[in-house]
């Protein structure tokens, strides 16, 4: 596993694309699928929490598994909850401590340095989702590109139940952002 890496290059790529979405484009189509900008919106306003508390291991013992979907409701001060959220999350990452042990988020339990992989991974995934919705192009830190490759590299073929669906083949030519998204059951060349 890697040592421990910084979140903020994600958070930051996260909190940029969350600042250009606009009211009009809630009800747009995302990559997930029936999933729109508003219920991903939500979903981020929950993994971004969840994934703080798994830093600070306050979630052990207690976590449950995310909502995703029309039910969830979209805070309405998500504009500036999200971006705080953020900066909160790195924080607590950068706490030597939140790398040791076991942690639990979305009532999954593992090993710290699994949680900090898959926090990197749901930022940077849900910030290619939402960036795509409304046609942009998101920054992602190159060194998070490798961490996300080599944990993401041997998904089966049906996807990880729970987390991605089935794998959509990318050819290994691909630019790496490519394979990481077809890797969690995305195709890269998906367009609103």
């Amino acid at each position: 596993m890697h040592p421990n890496f910084d979140l903020e290059p994600a958070a930051t790529a996260l909190e940029a694309v969350v600042g250009a979405i606009t009211d009009d484009q809630l009800t747009a189509p995302t990559p997930c699928a029936d999933t729109s900008v508003r219920d991903l919106l939500a979903h981020v306003v929950g993994l971004t929490e969840a994934f703080r508390q798994a830093a600070t291991k306050e979630a052990v013992g207690r976590s449950v598994p995310p909502a995703v979907g029309p039910e969830t409701g979209l805070p309405t001060d998500w504009r500036s909850r999200i971006p705080g959220q953020l900066k909160a999350l790195v924080e607590a990452w950068r706490d030597p401590a939140a790398w040791d042990g076991e942690t639990e988020a979305g009532g999954v339990s593992a090993p710290a340095v699994v949680m900090a992989t898959i926090a990197l991974d749901e930022i940077v995934i849900h910030t290619w989702d939402l960036a795509h919705a409304i046609g942009q192009q998101p920054a992602v830190d190159p060194a998070h590109l490798t961490i996300l490759f080599e944990f993401l590299r041997d998904t089966p073929p049906e996807g990880t139940p729970g987390m991605f669906g089935p794998v959509i083949q990318v050819p290994d030519d691909a630019r790496l952002l490519d394979r990481i998204v077809g890797l969690t059951g995305r195709d890269p060349a998906w367009s609103r």
